[in-house]
């Protein structure tokens, strides 16, 4: 099968031909159908210091993925083996994403249902071989069975839009101004749930225009951070005294400082962006406004995707919104472009497309 793999340690990747893997003991084999390009992957081809403390060479990248289960492990549960009238067992043909943090089960926050605060985590195509390949081996209890009214494109967009679920949803949304900055395509996500929910305003900050113009089909407000005054725009949308809710996307300093400033008195923020090194922000202003921050990361087990599930389920006007987010396609033989695309800028989310 072909596999796109980080063959040694150091920049750069290769399309290799190599054997088609096998299940194991409660795993199954998928089919790979499409794969969407993440920041993380753009870290582990160009080996930086994160790619070199977490990547094991030689390793298959990738992990935001849709595909069709195609063999079963020993141990899987199947119509075979389980009562009749269980509905979430797994058969061969059933088309799925995958959570791609693999937790081990044992430590406190497993044991009490908090699996996605697990301390010993582990993630596909990181520290296991990926989904940028023509089939990948996963743990059984990793799949996400989806509705035939996901198609493959919003299939292969689970995982983004579940780190997007998963910051939306971390405050009330419904009747609240709400700040996202950052208009990457989990930004972008993040303003099509709080309007889905019920925000007054979405207002979304990012210095690109490229960025901003995908930002604005999902009916946010959207604002150019370079060369346009936030302020006056709250103050155009009849805004007297800040934001409610924040979601904070981009990793930058300087987003994050102004989030803070024009939020209101107790607002809650919700921060998913890395940021590439510390920085400061003014401490004061958190104390006597009794702002909330919280770190999020992933995405609960399994209950963010329920929650994506049902929310993609409920409405064609979101599905199409996070359908927008992809910009560019490519084929396993154009890795190379796919990457550049993606390095740009220019780019929403970049899909490699495997079938």
């Amino acid at each position: 099968m072909r596999a796109l793999r980080k063959p040694a340690p150091g920049p750069g990747l290769e399309l290799q031909d190599i054997p088609r893997p096998g299940p194991g003991f409660r795993e199954v084999l998928i089919r790979v159908m499409r794969t969407g390009l993440c920041g993380t992957d753009l870290h582990l081809a160009g080996w930086d210091d994160f790619a070199a403390a977490q990547l094991r060479p030689p390793m298959t990248l990738g992990h935001e993925f849709y595909g069709e289960i195609v063999e079963l492990g020993a141990g899987v549960a199947t119509e075979e083996t389980t009562d009749e009238g269980d509905g979430d067992v797994l058969h061969l043909g059933q088309r799925v994403s995958v959570e791609g943090h693999i937790t081990c089960g044992r430590c406190r926050n497993c044991r009490a249902g908090r699996r996605h605060l697990c301390i010993r985590t582990s993630s596909i195509g990181v520290n296991r071989d990926g989904a940028f390949a023509d089939y990948v081996v996963v743990p059984a209890r990793n799949v996400w069975p989806q509705d035939p009214l996901i198609d493959p494109d919003l299939g292969a967009l689970f995982d983004p839009l579940g780190n997007a679920v998963h910051t939306a949803l971390q405050s009330p949304l419904s009747g609240e101004d709400v700040l996202v900055t950052g208009a990457g395509p989990i930004g972008i996500m993040c303003a099509a749930i709080a309007r889905h929910c019920g925000a007054r305003n979405v207002v979304i900050t990012d210095p690109s225009d490229y960025r901003l113009a995908l930002a604005a089909t999902t009916g946010a407000v959207t604002v150019n951070t370079a060369d346009q005054d936030l302020r006056g725009v709250m103050a155009g949308l009849g805004m007297t005294e800040g934001f409610d809710v924040g979601m904070e996307v981009s990793g930058a300093a300087p987003a994050m400082r102004q989030m803070i400033e024009v939020c209101n008195h107790g607002a809650q923020i919700a921060m998913l962006g890395l940021p590439k090194a510390g920085y400061e922000i003014d401490w004061n202003q958190v104390i006597t406004r009794m702002l909330t921050i919280k770190g999020v990361y992933g995405r609960e087990m399994f209950d963010t995707w329920y929650k994506a599930s049902f929310m993609l389920g409920s409405s064609q006007e979101l599905r199409e919104a996070v359908r927008g987010v992809i910009t560019h396609r490519f084929t396993p033989e154009q890795w190379a472009d796919a990457f550049e695309a993606a390095r740009s800028g220019q780019c929403g989310k970049v899909i490699i497309t495997w079938d």
